[in-house]
Parts: structure tokens; sequence; C-alpha cells
């Protein structure tokens, strides 16, 4: 396309640098269906794949707007833009938006340097699980779920049986396996720009201008501004999108054709699982 560009009459050619932008926006979650599209990989690597293929653009930018979610999905998307960003050799300009919190922040520290509002919502370097109980809901519902199993583990941390405590305990030893791989991403690409503060870890988080301070982030600006600073003021940003169906929308979790019982608890977990969405949000005041 750039030799193409060459052989046209100068007065038919854009002016100025074309910017490849991609915008990760939402809860960070496997799955997902067309109506309610979740972040992950699969969702997004295609646009990953457009932008970095543009060769004339000398960086890619990447808008973030997430409370988080699922952390191997927030560590493969940020796995994906790196590798992208070796192989093309270019770099990558990440701008935050209203919050890029826990897997957000994950993703965002793919980025070779962060912008950020003053206002944006950054940080929340932690773990943490979230879910609802309903040991009760089937019974009065007049449905009765049966479950067999082989190990005495399988159904730890099961919705419709009372909480356990050893069940807890377990879960509290991977989210600190987790915690600990989230801190050494942090230190490998932050560095010597993060603050000496025993809170940058602890699952606080902070204002754009604050996380400035901390050298959880690089400076402030919005996309439009620092691009056409950096590149000049006929800076074209070109936005990568990605194609989405409007039909085949299931209830997540219940097959075609499914009893009635299946199709009560896919409905409580449809539920909870948008209560859940809600609920990361609500965190950041969003």
């Amino acid at each position: 396309m750039g030799f193409l560009t060459r052989l046209m009459p100068k007065r038919f050619r854009k002016k100025g640098t074309a910017i490849p932008v991609v915008r990760l926006h939402g809860t960070i979650m496997a799955g997902g269906s067309q109506f309610k599209p979740a972040l992950n990989l699969a969702s997004v690597a295609p646009m990953l794949e457009k932008a970095f293929a543009k060769k004339d653009s000398p960086v890619v930018a990447i808008s973030v707007n997430s409370p988080g979610g699922s952390p191997v999905q927030s560590r493969l998307i940020f796995q994906r833009i790196r590798a992208l960003a070796d192989d093309h050799d270019k770099k990558v300009l990440i701008f935050v938006e209203d919050v890029a919190a826990s897997g957000g922040y994950m993703i965002a520290l793919a980025g070779d340097e962060i912008f950020v509002d003053p206002t944006s919502i950054v940080g929340s370097i932690g773990v943490v699980s979230g879910g609802f109980g309903f040991p009760e809901l089937l019974r009065k519902m007049g449905v009765e779920r049966r479950v067999y199993t082989a190990g005495e583990n399988k159904v730890i941390l099961d919705p419709f049986q009372p909480e356990k405590e050893g069940d807890v305990e377990y879960l509290k030893t991977l989210q600190l396996e987790i915690h600990k791989v989230f801190i050494e991403m942090v230190r490998m690409r932050r560095g010597e720009r993060l603050a000496d503060d025993s809170t940058v870890f602890s699952g606080l988080f902070w204002t754009g201008q604050r996380g400035v301070e901390l050298g959880l982030v690089d400076g402030l600006g919005d996309m439009r501004e620092v691009l056409k600073r950096r590149f000049g003021k006929d800076t074209r940003l070109e936005l990568i999108g990605g194609s989405r169906s409007l039909f085949g929308r299931r209830i997540p979790g219940v097959r075609s054709g499914a009893p009635l019982g299946e199709m009560a608890a896919g409905a409580v977990a449809g539920l909870a699982e948008g209560l859940e969405e809600k609920a990361l949000w609500s965190r950041y005041g969003l």
C-alpha cells in the first residue's frame, strides 16, 4: 500500500502520519456472547494483528478501559501485544480512559509508555475472586441438583453448596501465586520508574495523577493530543475495528435442548456473571 501511495500524484495523497488505534474496552473474561462480547485474546487478536501490520506507522496506539477480570486472558493479551511489537519492531503507546485496574492494568503494562487522564483510575495490583452462593435456590424452585464425582475435591467452591473453610484457604493459596506473577510483570515492565512505596502491590488503586507519581504510568494526556504533539498536527488516527455478529446468542453455560434443571442453573450462572461484571466496574465508581 505504501508503494502504491508513492505512485499517486501528491494532491491525492493523504497528509500526515497514520497511527493505527485499537480499543480494548470491557471486562476481561473467556467466552462471552455476540450481544455481550468479552475482552479476551480471541476477540482482540485479529485487531492487534491488523494494527501491527501497518508498515508505515511508527507506533501502535492502544486505548484501555477495563476494570479487570480473568488474569489468564489479561496476561495472554499482554503477551500477544509484546510479541507483535517485537516481531514488527514497533513501539506501543497505551492510553487509559476511565480505568485500567487489575487485569486492565496488566494489559496496560504492554505499553512502552502509558498515558492517563488525571482522573483515570489505575493500579489494583492484586487478585480477587468473587461469586455468589445459592445453596437454597434450586430447592425453593423445586429443582433437585444431582452431581456425581470421582475425586473428593471435584466440587470445591460449588456455589450451590454451603461455603467450606478449607475451600477458601485453598483458593487463597492460588491467589497468592497469581499475585506473585502480577508483581513480577510490573517490576519487569516498569523497572526503575516505580516509586519505593509499600502500597504499590497492596491492591490499592489511584488516580492517574497519583499513578504518575508512583511510576505506574508515564504521563498525562489524551491520545489525540499526545500523538499530534509527537508526529505532527496532520497525524491521522485510524481505528482498527473487529467484526461482530448479531446472531447466535445463547445463555452462557446452557446447551441447546438442556433439561429444566440445567437451564435453571445456567440462567442463575448468567445472572451471577452479569452481577459480577457490574461489581467489577462499581469498585471504581463506574
